[in-house]
């Protein structure tokens, strides 16, 4: 229930708005694609790349967290002695 609150109801694409959005992503498609799911998949694998590109950051900004918090907790143990 909570998840569904936080992500909010999603809008319905339209084939016009597919193909708008496949252009603002720059998705090779030619107008004479004959199926709309052709495009919704490709715009989404578009999307999902982008998104997957910028998640590791995150990863990243974990690991070094990580490397801070043993290296705190290593200091902590050796200094205690």
């Amino acid at each position: 229930m909570i998840l569904m609150w936080l992500l909010g109801k999603r809008k319905v694409r339209t084939a016009p708005e597919w193909m708008a959005r496949a252009q603002e992503l720059g998705v090779d498609i030619n107008r004479n694609v004959p199926f709309e799911y052709e495009v919704q998949r490709r715009v989404m694998e578009a999307e999902r790349h982008i998104r997957d590109g910028q998640l590791w950051w995150v990863a990243l900004w974990s690991a070094i967290a990580s490397v801070i918090s043993a290296a705190g907790a290593w200091m902590a143990v050796y200094m205690g002695k």
